[in-house]
């Protein structure tokens, strides 16, 4: 085992300690603070544009303009016996877990020997063991032992940004604009503001921003910066107002448009500003974009419906639109024209593969058009297209339920049991729709030993738990249902739906009521909102007689979902206070949605209600 370290270990050493010219041959770049946390590529990057390498901090003579500078001569270092045998002692300390006794001594040979290298080893060794201060003096010594190494001015910015340390960055920054070639100094300024959002100390990094930008406030991007890093730290005026100046300075830019959109506090005026910039220039497609998913946010799917269209106009072939439309179809209810679309989609992307695209949305989509249409073969042939990813489950499951629909529910059963699961949130998963379409054939018993086989397996699982508990229910097995709900109340407190579903099953029956009550209250103080925990309030206090109070419950249950169950509680509620027409008004709507719902059926039988 000796022997294998020290074959690993020797180049390392040997590369640290070479004559001049040779370069560093360590296995790993140092990641900033942040990249060590989030596992990133070790560069100081922004959103859109990469890292900030416009220009060196200083240029040699004969060095082009915007060029990456050459690293720093390294030192004339004798690899000395005593030199050698504390560098291999720091690897095999690192090695063994003891990253302080490698850090300390690389630091001292990289003094020792000025090679920057040592210095950069120190600071990869730290971040590895999530150093950040140890990190940051050991980047400083790389940066002062290799002054005009780009790549130590950049993990330098980014360290002293993070920690910060805004005083050391100005400097940098300054250089770095000033010998910017002009075509170049925009983006740069963007970029510098992206770095100096990541300063926890957001004032700070805007007032250095400021301080920065002051000599080019002649560019139109200066202003943009201004506005992003103003936005970041909070004063929506300021951005505002240097928002507006971009545009005052550039009114056709888009860039600016959006800015100052965003800013905008006022979403209608937003809207506004956006709206009479495409009317000026209708051929600014990132704002018609921004502008039509606004729309959608806003739920205003027509008026975005029609911007998405403008846009596949001009590009017939734009996935995000197409997309978009089929999506906003499918919500309009016009499936004809969302089939064509999606279909499109799906076409255009199989032609010009992306991988950041997942077609299998879509093809969810397409197989519930089949399927509202009665085109059982249509969906399931859309559903074996899908693919294992995100939405594979979902399809098997879906397929499933069609075959069962069929009245083959032998072939749903073992379609679900073909589809490769991993883990027992899918396994679990398979077991709960397996269960389900048992459960929808009123084959409660095979239902149930479905969940029970599985409850074996993962006897904590409170989705299993939850769902033996319904079916044990549905059967008249109330005892196995309470032991389920009581054991999902042990495993998960805050689970409001076991405290729902034994309150509500306690006042359905009408036994043990003040329970049903403290059981459903509590429930309510979990999910205050929750339309189906009102509903079930409105019913226990409809049984212990409070009319007034029941009724209140069941009308902000059914405002917040008009639910045929709880329309139907409700209806009993005003018949019995001797409100009939309105009771029979409420039931006639409920019964149109769900002529067969088992609860408005019996509540009219057993009132005995002919509407």
């Amino acid at each position: 085992m000796k022997n294998t370290l020290l074959i690993v270990t020797l180049p390392l050493v040997l590369s640290a300690c070479a004559s001049v010219g040779q370069q560093s041959q360590t296995s790993q770049q140092p990641q900033t603070p942040t990249q060590a946390a989030n596992n990133t590529p070790s560069s100081v990057t922004t959103a859109e544009s990469g890292p900030i390498r416009t220009q060196p901090v200083a240029q040699r003579a004969g060095t082009t303009s915007g060029e990456p500078k050459e690293e720093d001569n390294l030192p004339k270092a004798e690899l000395t016996e005593e030199l050698l045998y504390k560098l291999l002692a720091s690897e095999f300390a690192f090695q063994r877990g003891d990253w302080q006794s490698a850090y300390v001594t690389d630091m001292a040979a990289a003094q020792q020997t000025r090679d920057p290298r040592l210095a950069k080893r120190a600071a990869e060794i730290a971040l590895s063991a999530k150093q950040a201060d140890e990190a940051l003096n050991a980047v400083r010594l790389w940066r002062s032992l290799a002054p005009n190494s780009d790549e130590a001015a950049q993990y330098y910015l980014s360290f002293v940004v993070l920690s910060d340390n805004l005083a050391e960055a100005k400097p940098i920054l300054e250089q770095r604009l000033k010998e910017a070639r002009p075509q170049t100094r925009g983006l740069l300024a963007f970029q510098m503001q992206r770095l100096l959002s990541r300063a926890k100390d957001k004032a700070a990094a805007f007032t250095l921003l400021e301080e920065v930008l002051a000599p080019y406030l002649d560019m139109t991007e200066s202003h943009l910066a201004l506005a992003q890093g103003a936005f970041a730290a909070g004063d929506n005026e300021r951005a505002r107002r240097e928002a507006q100046l971009a545009l005052k300075a550039k009114p056709d830019s888009e860039i600016a448009v959006l800015a100052l959109a965003q800013v905008t506090p006022d979403k209608a005026e937003a809207n506004r500003i956006i709206s009479s910039f495409i009317a000026k220039n209708p051929k600014a497609r990132e704002v018609r974009l921004a502008y039509a998913r606004n729309l959608v946010e806003e739920k205003q799917f027509a008026a975005a419906r029609a911007q998405f269209e403008a846009l596949l106009k001009e590009q017939p072939q734009d996935l995000t639109s197409l997309y978009a439309l089929g999506v906003l179809e499918v919500q309009a209810n016009d499936l004809p024209a969302a089939e064509k679309h999606l279909t499109s989609y799906l076409n255009v992307l199989a032609a010009n593969p992306d991988d950041e695209r997942d077609p299998s949305q879509a093809q969810l989509l397409l197989a519930q058009i089949a399927e509202d249409r009665k085109d059982t073969d249509g969906a399931l042939k859309w559903l074996s297209q899908i693919e294992p990813g995100e939405n594979y489950l979902t399809a098997q499951v879906k397929r499933a339920q069609i075959i069962a629909k069929r009245g083959d529910i032998a072939g749903a059963r073992k379609a679900l049991h073909d589809t490769i699961v991993n883990g027992e949130r899918e396994e679990s998963q398979m077991l709960l729709a397996e269960a389900q379409l048992l459960r929808d054939a009123n084959r409660l018993q095979e239902s149930l030993e479905v969940l029970k086989a599985g409850l074996k397996k993962f006897p904590e699982n409170t989705d299993l738990l939850y769902d033996h508990a319904m079916v044990a229910e549905k059967s008249n097995q109330y005892e196995v249902m309470e032991a389920s709900l009581r054991k999902i109340m042990q495993l998960a407190p805050s689970n409001h739906h076991a405290y729902n579903a034994l309150g509500y099953s306690l006042a359905e029956r009408n036994i043990r009521l003040d329970e049903a009550l403290t059981l459903i209250d509590k429930a309510l103080k979990l999910a205050p909102d929750d339309p189906f925990i009102l509903d079930s309030m409105g019913w226990i206090q409809f049984r212990l007689g409070k009319l007034k109070d029941a009724e209140a419950s069941l009308r902000r249950a059914y405002e917040l979902r008009p639910d045929v169950e709880i329309a139907a509680h409700l209806g009993e509620v005003l018949w019995v206070k001797g409100q009939k027409a309105d009771a029979q008004k409420l039931w006639r709507d409920a019964q149109t949605k769900d002529p067969q719902n088992d609860t408005l059926r019996s509540t009219l039988a057993r009132l005995n209600v002919n509407l």
